[in-house]
């Protein structure tokens, strides 16, 4: 894990993530202490919808606010050094400044002759927490001129924070954030438009609001069978009881599972679940002894890419998740190899591994498992 940082203060941080689902006023407070952990200047949250070359600033730590405006209306993807490689790059990937060129290189920008400069700021480390057909999250870390280059230990421990910030901000989506309180009681789950389950960690459903009692009835996408939560998804079935039995024990351990996962059988309208820890000593502690929230969404644009979605069900690398989803479509290993860039013997040991990591043996085998996973992700229509 990481030791230089803390395991205690990475894992306290995470429960405060979590804790913004219920009260987004503490994002503040959250971007403090990522600052403070890495020894930043500031750190900000952006949001930017896929549509344009602009995002808005979610959530900042203290900082000076005029520059801030600044930085946001004065400069896109396209204008700050390593930006748009964090943007085309994968998820929950790290990408320093100085990794991207030489700080003689970086000092010749406009970027930082005109801003980054004189504001007495060395670099930045941009992490991409958030990709879905309509959105993009990054979370950004600045230094102050004063302090060496970023840390590899540094870069882990915001890789490391980055899918609790994904599931924190498409969970928070799902809010009707005028109806919270800081203070929630398990009858403020009825107000929710979405459905919500609260379970225990074998996936035993110990509470479901309304819109849940209805999505039950009408048989899906997530089923009651004798009182344990079932997707109709058999591909997505062990992965989601996964992630609620780890949700049981420390937020951190919770990593990337549980987030997106694509719940709906093939043919129905696209449905994912999103799963939150209910940890003790936290906000969330308020729906105690349920151990974790289900919740499920419809909105096609909350789906995450089936990247994301391969390499979260599997545990694969970004590239083992696109060699997949090109053999899995059909393509041969000579032109999948060609599409990605890659010799046809890596594409080889990748497939291996593919196969070892799915329990899959031919590629007849991964073409129905990408099926099953693409699928509800799609709306039938498209």
């Amino acid at each position: 894990m990481v030791e230089g940082l803390g395991i205690e203060v990475l894992s306290s941080i995470i429960a405060d993530i979590y804790d913004c689902v219920l009260n987004p006023e503490g994002w503040s407070g959250v971007m403090t202490r990522i600052t403070e952990a890495v020894d930043a200047a500031y750190s900000t949250i952006a949001l930017a919808r896929t549509a344009d070359n602009h995002g808005r600033f979610m959530a900042q730590s203290p900082w000076d606010p005029a520059q801030m405006r600044v930085l946001q209306e004065d400069y896109d993807f396209d204008g700050i050094p390593g930006l748009k490689a964090a943007v085309v790059g994968d998820i929950d990937t790290p990408v320093t400044t100085l990794s991207l060129m030489s700080e003689a290189e970086l000092q010749l920008t406009a970027f930082f002759r005109n801003w980054a400069g004189p504001q007495g700021l060395r670099e930045g480390c941009i992490v991409k927490f958030v990709h879905t057909p309509d959105r993009i999250g990054l979370l950004g870390c600045t230094t102050r001129a004063s302090r060496g280059a970023i840390s590899v230990e540094e870069q882990r421990f915001l890789a490391l924070l980055s899918p609790h910030l994904r599931r924190a901000s498409l969970i928070g989506d799902l809010f009707d954030q005028t109806r919270i309180t800081a203070n929630l009681y398990r009858q403020t789950l009825d107000h929710f438009a979405v459905p919500v389950v609260l379970t225990g960690a074998d996936g035993a459903i110990l509470h479901a609001n309304a819109a849940a009692d209805r999505m039950f009835s009408e048989q899906g996408p997530i089923l009651s069978r004798k009182g344990q939560l079932q997707p109709q998804n058999p591909a997505v079935a062990r992965a989601l009881l996964e992630a609620i039995a780890s949700a049981g024990h420390a937020d951190a351990s919770l990593g990337a599972r549980g987030i997106g996962l694509p719940i709906s059988a093939p043919g129905q309208p696209p449905a994912v679940a999103y799963v939150l820890p209910l940890t003790e000593g936290t906000a969330r502690a308020a729906f105690r002894p349920a151990c974790a929230a289900v919740f499920v969404s419809t909105t096609t644009s909350s789906s995450p890419l089936p990247e994301a979605v391969l390499t979260t069900l599997f545990d694969l690398t970004p590239t083992e998740a696109r060699v997949l989803l090109r053999i899995g479509s059909g393509l041969s290993g000579s032109k999948s190899a060609v599409s990605l860039g890659i010799g046809e013997n890596t594409l080889k040991t990748h497939l291996n591994r593919i196969f070892a990591k799915t329990g899959t043996r031919r590629q007849a085998d991964l073409v129905k498992l990408v099926s099953d996973i693409r699928t509800p992700l799609v709306a039938p229509e498209s």
